[in-house]
């Protein structure tokens, strides 16, 4: 099945503040209070998030989302051999929330974009020059150190290899649409390379394809070396309120979250019969949960 269409932004451009110029977009009602939202990758770009995620504009009478493609990713690839790590990462976050005035608003992480928003936020926590978020909405967020990574990759290449997703390639290569459609046939073996991260593979569908530039995302990677945001106490620093929403069946193991709830003191949902894409699996538990986290901040911004 071909994804959904995703309908054009309200707004776009690409950024005058950093030094590589990155892609943004705008979708919701203009001035509502805004939603700064993190793609996953590191290496990727925000359109695969789409058109799902723009649900949240619904959210608490309506918000703003801003997106941007991060650097190395999308629209925002960049000729420079320099290695992108994390603190690049972090600048260009900063340089973004200064641009567009974002000061103490919400960060939504999803993926890698959730271990952004924890890097940033801890970033921010010691550095006074970093404009501050308001508060973080992560949503199946990357591992929070490389025990858990590893885990993650494990549990991910054997799904990949499982006899179900086994299955649903003869499926593919029995059908003839790579003879007969080929557009519909790169589409289905694009949603068999990410079939693990499902709860259940077969239910890989309409999903907006996307790639990761390997290079950028390697670069980060290893700029992170042997990370553990708990034992260096970054995330102990983080004192914002933080929601986080894992899928229970997300080959990233749920423990990484919380073990983040526990030392953030931060609300955390764990979502059933849900893997990493809880905006394809379980949209409705994933937008509820957020919309009563962002209902909660309007009424009390401290909690």
């Amino acid at each position: 099945m071909a994804p959904q269409p995703i309908p054009p932004p309200r707004e776009y451009g690409v950024t005058r503040t950093t030094d590589v110029p990155l892609y943004w977009c705008k979708y919701g009602p203009p001035g509502s209070p805004p939603l700064l939202v993190l793609h996953g990758g590191p290496g990727a770009h925000h359109d695969y998030l789409l058109p799902q995620m723009l649900e949240l504009a619904r959210a608490a009478g309506g918000r703003e989302l801003i997106f941007y493609d991060q650097r190395g990713g999308g629209k925002s690839k960049s000729h420079d051999r320099a290695p992108i790590t994390w603190e690049t990462h972090v600048a260009d976050l900063a340089a973004v929330i200064g641009e567009f005035g974002l000061n103490r608003s919400v960060l939504v992480g999803y993926s890698w974009g959730g271990l952004l928003a924890l890097l940033y936020a801890s970033s921010a926590a010691r550095d006074v020059a970093l404009p501050p978020p308001g508060s973080l909405i992560l949503i199946d967020p990357a591992p929070i150190s490389l025990h858990y990574r590893v885990q993650f990759e494990r549990e991910f290449a054997r799904r990949q290899a499982s006899p179900e997703v086994s299955r649903l390639r003869e499926e593919l290569a029995e059908a003839g649409l790579r003879e007969t459609d080929l557009e519909a046939y790169r589409q289905r073996n694009f949603e068999l390379s990410v079939a693990g991260y499902f709860a259940d593979p077969r239910f890989a569908r309409d999903l907006t394809p996307f790639r990761v530039m390997a290079r950028a995302q390697q670069s980060v990677w290893d700029s992170l070396g042997n990370f553990d945001l708990v034992a260096d106490g970054r995330l102990a620093s983080i004192t914002v309120p933080t929601f986080i929403v894992h899928g229970r069946q997300d080959p990233i193991p749920i423990a990484s979250s919380e073990e983040a709830a526990r030392i953030m003191r931060a609300e955390l949902v764990g979502l059933d019969n849900c893997g990493h894409v809880p905006y394809v699996e379980q949209p409705a538990a994933l937008f509820g949960a957020v919309g009563t986290f962002l209902e909660r901040m309007t009424l009390d911004p401290r909690r």
